[in-house]
């Protein structure tokens, strides 16, 4: 009985704002630079991410897909993954300008999302946008740890996946705004 009432509570926007509550700690840990608070770190991001697929497949395989979820998971990926890029340019593990590029791109791409909500258009993510963040994901994993553990260096795997992530940041930004440019006149 229990767990029936307790599935109940976990519905897809509770995962999504449970990922925006995430974001803080994260931030926080982050302060505190040594190999237990980024290890913790880079748990707690993995577990936020993979809410953002949970959240998407309970929506769609259950019809509980809402307006309040259309427009709040997206923001909640961007508040997860600019807070936590931010966070690592604060500390000198990566360029600021790619942060800018990633951030900025972001930004802009919610914009849009509310113009395309005004004109009742689509704003489900394409293939592009799910390459950007899985190698989003891919690079801030690494880059939260960024410190040799068992011999891996994953500071550099992180920055060969956050290459990967800019190109398709810059790539999904573009496909976005060529898509939606009758919307913007």
């Amino acid at each position: 009985m229990l767990n029936g009432r307790f599935s109940r509570l976990i519905t897809p926007n509770t995962m999504t704002v449970a990922r925006i509550v995430a974001v803080p700690v994260i931030v926080f840990l982050m302060m505190f630079d040594n190999k237990g608070t980024c290890f913790l770190t880079a748990a707690l991001f993995s577990l936020a991410s993979i809410t953002d697929y949970l959240d998407g497949y309970m929506a769609r395989t259950r019809g509980m897909v809402t307006t309040l979820g259309k427009i709040l998971d997206p923001l909640a990926d961007k508040l997860l993954v600019s807070s936590t890029l931010i966070m690592l340019v604060a500390q000198g593990f990566i360029p600021g300008w790619i942060a800018c590029v990633i951030v900025g791109r972001e930004l802009a791409v919610t914009g849009l999302r509310c113009v395309l909500i005004e004109n009742h258009q689509d704003i489900s993510a394409s293939w592009l946008g799910k390459y950007k963040t899985g190698f989003q994901i891919a690079a801030i994993i690494p880059l939260t740890l960024h410190y040799t553990f068992f011999g891996i260096d994953f500071n550099a795997i992180g920055m060969v996946f956050l290459y990967g992530a800019l190109v398709f940041t810059v790539w999904s930004g573009i496909d976005y705004f060529v898509n939606a440019k009758k919307y913007l006149v």
